[in-house]
């Protein structure tokens, strides 16, 4: 983890001397002027792949894909007070069936879901450096399940996990393009409404146990960490049509191994094809010491567990759709 880390910061301070974006916050380009007041606006994409084959002795199965994506941001400049505010909500579907469109076809499988809300004041300091308080508001919308094993077992839902973080700190903004939010002082609530996956101890809550009386104690749903926080994000314009947006969130929880970080690494990359046509390509890369995620590897019973822990987590998008964007 901290070579991960080290990695992170590297990269950030090489890019630095470029340009770069916030991540998947915007597919908005904000205005660059300093005048006091709002600047609000959004963005909406909506990307589908479709195979059909026939008699295809390469092999392969008909599928179709669908992937949206759908933001919000207002930011206000008020004399040496800023606030900014982003919405982004994400969710993708795939099928994937030799008999795609027929009673036997195969079950829609979600490939993207997520909810991601942050607010941000900021109050000079000086000419780059801003006193600031941060909240981040994180969950998905429906259930997820683990397809090795199968199709009813849940293993995340709705503010399960959910989570909420608040942070006090100094936030670095040398321009519009690149941030770095220090904070030592910072709260992350961790909410698991799901009693069976609470009883698990899934996300790092404490699990069920039957205690010295022989009475079964649930597990609790809720969990508090204390730590410090990095938050960089980071934009560029690498052509005139092509963007690219980086964002990197870092906490360490001061009271149970502070070594471990969590990490959240974001990258993505959109060419603007035509006025409504778009290209992007995103990467999300995630490290939590609390999920425990399942270890597969008995080639005699491929959906056994052989065990669990924590584990780097990626996923990678390519798509290829419509995409809108409105600017105030």
């Amino acid at each position: 983890m901290k070579k991960l880390l080290f990695a992170i910061i590297a990269f950030g301070s090489v890019v630095s001397f470029g340009q770069v974006t916030e991540g998947e916050e915007t597919l908005v380009k904000e205005n660059t002027d300093t005048l006091d007041g709002w600047k609000k606006g959004g963005y909406f994409s909506l990307n589908g792949t479709q195979v059909s084959l026939t008699n295809w002795v390469a092999g392969g199965e008909n599928s179709v894909s669908v992937n949206g994506l759908f933001g919000l941001y207002a930011n206000l400049v008020k004399g040496s007070n800023t606030w900014e505010n982003n919405f982004t909500m994400g969710y993708g579907l795939m099928k994937q069936s030799s008999e795609l469109f027929g009673s036997s076809g195969g079950k829609w499988i979600k490939t993207d879901d997520r909810i991601d809300i942050t607010s941000k004041y900021g109050r000079r300091a000086s000419k780059s450096w801003y006193y600031a308080a941060l909240m981040n508001f994180r969950t998905q919308s429906t259930a997820g399940y683990d397809y090795a094993v199968d199709d009813v077992t849940e293993i995340s839902g709705f503010m399960a996990p959910g989570y909420f973080l608040t942070a006090i700190g100094m936030d670095y903004k040398p321009n519009d393009n690149f941030s770095l939010f220090i904070a030592p002082i910072t709260s992350k609530l961790t909410f698991v409404n799901d009693q069976t996956l609470a009883d698990a101890g899934s996300f790092g809550v404490d699990k069920a146990f039957t205690d010295e009386n022989g009475t079964f104690v649930e597990g609790k749903r809720f969990r508090s960490e204390f730590g410090g926080y990095l938050r960089m994000t980071y934009k560029v314009k690498l052509a005139p049509n092509i963007s690219f947006q980086t964002k990197a969130d870092v906490f360490s929880n001061y009271l149970n191994n502070p070594e471990r970080l969590d990490v959240s690494w974001e990258n993505l990359i959109e060419i603007k094809l035509w006025k409504f046509l778009s290209a992007t390509i995103s990467t999300h890369l995630i490290y939590d010491d609390d999920i425990n995620i399942s270890i597969y590897n008995d080639v005699d019973n491929p959906t056994v567990a052989t065990g669990s822990g924590p584990r780097v987590q990626f996923k990678e998008v390519f798509g290829l759709g419509l995409s809108w964007k409105i600017d105030q």
